[in-house]
Parts: C-alpha cells; structure tokens; sequence
C-alpha cells in the first residue's frame, strides 16, 4: 500500500483505513489491469496472465476530486519490487486466493482466516520505523514523516526528474495552485542548477520604456535605450 500510495499520489484515506467518515477507498472493482492492449479481468483473468499485466489503473468513483469514471493509469517502474503494477498485481491475487468480493476495499488483507485492514496509523509507524535506520544520513527524525509524507515524496519525484507541472496536477487531481502546498524548495536536484542556469541567460536587453522621436526610429535605435539595459 505505500507503494501504490508513492506513484498514483493518493491522499492517505484512499488506500488505507482510517476513521474518517469522509473518505472513500479505491477497491477492487477500481483496478483496471491490462497486458498490451488485452483488458484482464479481476476476479476470472488467469494468475498467469494477472503477473503479466503491463499497466494498471485505478478508476476513480466517489474518491474526492477525482472525476468521475476516470481512470489514473501507469506502467512498470523497471523496479523488482518498487512498482505500482507489482503492487496492485500482489493485491489482487491475494484478495482473490480469499475468494474477495469486488466491494472489497484494496487495503483488506487475511490472516490465519481472519479478515484485517491496514490503516493510516500501519503506515506510518513503518515508515518511521524506516527513516529511524537512516536517521544519521538524511537528517530526519521520526516524527517528521507520517503516511501524508507519500504523497508529497511523489509529488517531489516527479518534479525532480522534470515532469512538467500540467502532468503532475493532473496525475495527483489537483486544483492549478493546490499542488504548491506538497513541494519542498530544499530538494537539491531542483535548486543546485538554478545559479549556472541564471549566469546562461543573465544577459538581456529591453524593449524601450518610452516613446521614441521619429529620428530615433529612422536610426534604428528602436530596441537599445539610451544608456543601456542589459541585464549583467
């Protein structure tokens, strides 16, 4: 459920339990799993055919914000583990071996014939968990990272490796400024180019600021104001 919670960008009530009324989880019904072009089935698609779906989606019913009857679709990461087509694969044989219903919502799991959910509060004490065995590395504590931290850890990602904002927003459902509120400024693959990237284009000139005289215009001294204004 991180996984999935990581790349489709989902508020935490989406794929986890939680206690507020306001929510509503993607389930099985949700999943879209396809092999090329083929459209697999849920519940009566050969297991075989299932672990080899190349892309999913996840349709969006009654989730806020979501249109709906759209479906937020993506392929393999290359990843063994970490991908969101492994991800929801693994979900869907797993409520399938236990004879799940379509209503089933995606973070159901059984256990020694019982029936469990994961909850946001699962979630994030794995997480932190985690970031206590790197605390030293990366300079974080605990209490600084909870289940909403994947949302904006996906957010970052994209952002990082230069996925334009248009297909961020659309991808995470965003309102055009909402987004703005996940960023982090600090994140280094955004910032270190920044001072090269204004030394390139710090020259500049300006268009005029006032009227030009005829006899100016007659010169062509239209785009260079007395004095200068170039940048740098």
């Amino acid at each position: 459920m991180i996984i999935i919670g990581f790349y489709f960008l989902l508020r935490p009530g989406e794929y986890a339990a939680t206690q507020n009324p306001d929510v509503a989880p993607f389930r099985l019904s949700n999943v879209r799993l396809f092999r090329h072009e083929c459209r697999l089935d849920v519940l009566t698609a050969p297991s075989w055919d299932v672990h080899s779906a190349k892309f999913v989606g996840l349709e969006f019913s009654t989730q806020k914000n979501g249109v709906k009857g759209e479906i937020i679709g993506l392929g393999r990461s290359g990843h063994q583990t970490f991908c969101p087509v492994k991800a929801i694969v693994n979900r869907v044989l797993h409520l399938r071996q236990h004879n799940a219903p379509l209503q089933t919502t995606l973070y159901t799991y059984y256990h020694a014939s019982h029936t469990h959910v994961i909850t946001t509060t699962h979630l994030t004490n794995t997480l932190r968990s985690i970031v206590q065995s790197f605390v030293a590395r990366f300079g974080l504590t605990p209490l600084d990272i909870s289940v909403r931290s994947l949302r904006s850890s996906g957010v970052m990602a994209l952002l990082c490796t230069n996925v334009d904002t248009d297909r961020i927003r659309l991808l995470g459902r965003w309102q055009p400024d909402e987004m703005l509120r996940y960023l982090h400024v600090q994140a280094v693959p955004i910032v270190a180019p920044i001072a090269a990237a204004m030394l390139r284009h710090g020259h500049f000139s300006l268009l005029p600021a006032r009227p030009q005289s005829p006899t100016q215009a007659d010169h062509g001294a239209g785009l260079q104001p007395p004095g200068g204004t170039e940048g740098l």
